[in-house]
């Protein structure tokens, strides 16, 4: 099939062109509480890989870093220093949002904790400043189910588009048969942790 018989690219779909990842709040003293943390840690970690891979716009944050603590490894270290805020919504942290929007992107898929506080307030500011806003529903978490659960169909409910990891992997890349699909296909052939 040649690229002249393609049909359009649906604009619900993300592309490494349009959008960026934003991973919200993964801190040492936060991380063993959440449900399931090690595949939430390694499916975001996975996504900041292939994100890297695919040259597209990463942003973070940290709440209260002095007592929350750091982001954890292996994230750190691939996301370099991250801003710090108070403020729930990373919306206190604006740079990151003017770092998205220089790089003339309108979508952002997020992840990060907890799914009902940070993450949620998160996106709802997002949506509110006009971004097109997915969310790794196995990239995210929080406590305690009924939040978690809550938090999803809220945000979903406001506008948020709900995926998974490897579907937004493959989302970005867009096409098999490429030096970088293989490298995609590598990271979701990746053996993790057990589902908790």
């Amino acid at each position: 099939m040649n690229a002249a018989a393609r049909l359009p690219r649906s604009p619900e779909l993300m592309s490494r062109l349009d959008s960026g990842l934003l991973v919200v709040d993964v801190q040492e003293k936060l991380v063993p509480a959440i449900a399931g943390h090690p595949r939430l840690v390694w499916n975001i970690r996975r996504l900041i890989d292939g994100a890297q891979l695919l040259g597209m716009a990463i942003g973070g944050s940290e709440q209260y870093p002095s007592g929350l603590g750091a982001t954890v490894e292996p994230l750190a270290t691939r996301l370099g220093d991250l801003p710090e805020k108070i403020t729930f919504s990373c919306g206190g942290c604006p740079a990151v949002f003017e770092r998205f929007r220089d790089a003339g992107l309108s979508k952002l898929l997020v992840v990060g904790i907890e799914a009902h506080v940070c993450v949620q307030q998160t996106v709802l500011d997002a949506l509110a400043d006009g971004f097109r806003v997915y969310l790794a529903v196995d990239a995210v978490g929080s406590r305690h189910d009924i939040d978690y659960q809550t938090a999803l169909r809220r945000m979903e409910s406001a506008g948020a588009a709900l995926t998974t990891t490897e579907a937004a992997l493959f989302e970005w890349c867009d096409s098999a048969g490429t030096a970088e699909f293989k490298q995609i296909s590598a990271l979701v052939r990746e053996t993790g942790p057990a589902p908790a």
